[in-house]
């Protein structure tokens, strides 16, 4: 006997919708096929709507334990579930102490056991003075490393913090014997520090000044760098949140020449532009920065094209004081609380809007990044894999309003934005996460993920 039976959706599979059914039990995916007649204990009805993989986020920063006042895993991964993620890799950033080595991940572990409401993962962090820490995160079984090729950080002891050329070198090369993904952040820090000071000496403080403070060489000279140091060293590297369409063809040239890496974008780079902070403000600052509208076309274009590997939120929260207090939008806090509208606001935007095809989609918030982090239960609906299934109303627009979010701050730079669908249902292994009428449902019931 099964325990649930999804029907009358469209369910979308690696070669495109289909209208069938999928029974499940213990968790797993046991059957998909045009009839199920087995007997289940429940049914879902998705008429109406596409049933998808739920989105495999693999840039979401929690900031617990040390900063949870900025975001707790209770309330992150309860807007995780909300806007159709079931599993998450957590940044080595931001609470404290930063994860770079193995007491601290010990902590980050006690802290998330009984708080998520989706599964989870932790990153490592490849920093000054860590090498020697490196294996030790691994045999614990983090994915993938992180490093800053740009500022980062903090006078905080125990806070994160950028690599320099040395430890890049010396870390990747570690990284390589230990078979292990590098994450960068790719902007060159040095010149965009100083470009910046001079923009806020000059009172040049607009939201249309903050690209060309980051302007996008420097995000194109750091991409170049890493690419290089991973030909010499043979780690395997990812890029995180792309900015620039420039950056993007460098990693495919690299690529095409025997690298192995991947790179990923963020729903904010395809939802705004530098023009758009004009009105919306701090609550829309990141880095590397919203870009210009002729950049921001650019960019779309390659994801159209198929040259950005994967979407993730880069969920980077933090008290609202921290952005509106600020003097201008240079001394704002840097990052966008986007976690609860990766799945909806892209597939409105790319899928409705731009006609990429549903089954690419799936590819961009699920398969590709499971695939990539070995995440092998995960990322699309097929027998054996996790039971992690969203509901997707192509049809149901809404509003986003505080009222609606579930970050411990209930600030969005997407407030105030009308969302032409909705993610309607979430399904973890089995059980239903989040209803959209019901809302959150039962206790976490998120367990660790390890490579």
């Amino acid at each position: 006997m099964l325990d649930l039976i999804i029907r009358n959706g469209e369910v979308v599979l690696a070669d495109g919708p289909k209208k069938i059914e999928i029974g499940i039990k213990d968790g797993k995916i046991a059957v998909i096929a045009e009839e199920i007649t087995e007997a289940s204990a429940d049914i879902l009805d998705a008429a109406g709507q596409y049933v998808l993989p739920g989105m495999v986020d693999t840039h979401v920063h929690i900031s617990e334990p040390g900063r949870t006042e900025w975001e707790g895993f209770e309330t992150g991964s309860k807007a995780l579930a909300a806007g159709g993620t079931t599993s998450y890799v957590e940044m080595p950033l931001n609470a404290l102490p930063a994860t770079t080595n193995k007491a601290a991940l010990d902590l980050k572990l006690e802290a998330a056991k009984t708080q998520n409401y989706v599964d989870y993962a932790f990153y490592g962090g490849l920093v000054p003075g860590n090498i020697d820490d490196l294996e030790e995160l691994d045999k614990a079984g983090v994915p993938a490393f992180k490093a800053f090729l740009s500022n980062v950080g903090s006078d905080t002891p125990g806070d994160f913090e950028s690599v320099d050329d040395f430890t890049l070198y010396k870390g990747m090369k570690k990284l390589a014997e230990l078979d292990q993904i590098l994450c960068l952040h790719a902007e060159n820090p040095d010149i965009t520090s100083k470009l910046e000071a001079e923009f806020i000496r000059e009172g040049k403080v607009s939201a249309m000044d903050y690209p060309d403070a980051r302007p996008v060489f420097t995000e194109v000279e750091a991409v170049q760098r890493a690419l290089l140091f991973a030909k010499e060293t043979g780690c395997r590297l990812h890029i995180v949140h792309i900015s620039t369409s420039e950056a993007v063809q460098e990693i495919l040239k690299a690529r095409a020449e025997g690298l192995d890496v991947t790179v990923e974008s963020c729903p904010h780079y395809f939802a705004m532009s530098a023009e758009d902070v004009e009105e919306i403000g701090a609550y829309a600052k990141c880095q590397p920065p919203l870009r210009k509208k002729a950049d921001h076309d650019k960019l779309w274009e390659e994801l159209l094209n198929g040259n950005i590997d994967w979407l993730t939120s880069d969920h980077s929260p933090c008290t609202e004081n921290l952005k509106t207090e600020a003097n201008n939008l240079f001394e704002a806090w840097g990052g966008i609380s986007g976690a609860q509208n990766n799945v909806d606001l892209m597939f409105d935007l790319a899928v409705k809007q731009r006609g990429l095809p549903i089954e690419r989609f799936v590819e961009l918030i699920a398969t590709t990044p499971a695939k990539r982090f070995n995440l092998t239960n995960k990322g699309e609906i097929a027998i054996a894999k996790d039971a992690d299934i969203i509901f997707l109303d192509p049809d149901e627009s809404y509003t986003v309003t505080r009222e609606n979010l579930y970050y411990k701050n209930k600030h969005s730079a997407y407030e105030g934005r009308k969302i032409g669908c909705r993610v309607t249902k979430t399904i973890l292994r089995g059980n239903v996460v989040f209803d959209l009428e019901k809302g959150i449902i039962g206790e976490p019931k998120g367990e660790l993920l390890t490579k």
